[in-house]
């Protein structure tokens, strides 16, 4: 299977690198410093379950060098997702699919408004990683999963497909999801609150879980979204707050969010696909979403800040 990695950072980079490893036919859709980093002396991945270096690797910042390919795990930022639909065309044939791994939940459509809804499915993954430097990649916790499926809920072969190429990928366990959206629904429960909770009191998630007062918002956040899931029509089960918690006291406890990483170094974040996207839906639906909506408006002033949008100290 010829795989597309477009964007090869924290996310894109250890999961295409687990499936370059395994000896997959894997091109890397990069840019700047680190795709330079990554042409001169490969992909450097240390791991929680053992470092590796991809090295030889195709890596290029011009998908019209690649030609067509099978799969494409897009791994860009959410708000670069439109984007990144039009660049990729070239790379797209009439059997290719595009797996979204991004947090948050309009992913799916906004590519398939570009690309067509039968070259799109749904996607999630679990992972703590950041980029150390160019070229080289942290994996600091969490077994790492990659969870998809096709948006119509129907089971077709190229799923199979491509599960088959992760489960001969050391350091990933893949599955396919008998209903996507609601597992693409059960993470974003998870990212938005952890996300905006994290952010707005920049703590990490021990002290976020260990305080009453913070582990209620964290709860409340959820519950939020649980209710505009299910007033959407996903099917999103009650138990999923409890279960997600659970999940939550499970994490390393100096585990901190990438929305929240962003936030606090002042650059530019995916508040808007996260908690602003709560708001957003939940208007839609009909469905009241406050904390959200005050995390949401006490972290845009900065976010429009780290966007050039305001000026203040």
């Amino acid at each position: 299977m010829r795989i597309a990695v477009f964007g090869a950072g924290a996310v894109g980079g250890y999961f295409g690198g687990r499936l370059a490893q395994a000896g997959e036919d894997v091109v890397f859709i990069a840019r700047g410093d680190h795709l330079k980093a990554m042409q001169t002396a490969g992909l450097r991945v240390d791991s929680i379950d053992d470092d590796f270096l991809v090295d030889p690797i195709l890596a290029t910042d011009d998908p019209t060098h690649v030609g067509t390919v099978d799969a494409i795990l897009v791994t860009v930022k959410t708000w670069q997702v439109q984007a990144a639909a039009e660049a990729m065309r070239p790379m797209v044939e009439p059997d290719t699919f595009v797996v979204p791994l991004e947090n948050g939940v309009e992913a799916p459509s906004q590519l398939a408004a570009v690309l067509g809804e039968p070259h799109v499915l749904g996607g999630l993954c679990r992972i703590i990683s950041a980029l150390v430097e160019p070229g080289h990649i942290r994996h600091a916790g969490i077994s790492p999963t990659i969870t998809i499926g096709e948006l119509d809920g129907r089971r077709r072969a190229r799923l199979e497909g491509l599960r088959d190429a992760f489960q001969r990928a050391k350091g990933v366990t893949p599955e396919i999801a008998p209903d996507i959206h609601v597992a693409m629904w059960q993470k974003f429960l998870f990212i938005a609150a952890l996300s905006g909770v994290g952010a707005v009191t920049r703590t990490a998630v021990g002290v976020l879980r260990a305080l009453p007062e913070t582990r209620r918002m964290l709860e409340g956040a959820m519950e939020e979204i649980l209710a505009v899931a299910q007033a959407r029509g996903v099917a999103l089960p009650r138990e999923a707050v409890v279960e997600t918690m659970a999940f939550i006291d499970a994490l390393p406890a100096e585990g901190t969010a990438s929305m929240q990483r962003d936030v606090m170094a002042g650059r530019p974040s995916e508040l808007e696909a996260q908690n602003g996207a709560v708001v957003r839906l939940g208007e839609e639906a009909g469905i009241a979403t406050p904390l959200n909506r005050f995390i949401y408006h006490t972290l845009l002033p900065q976010e429009l800040r780290a966007r050039g949008c305001v000026e203040f100290p």
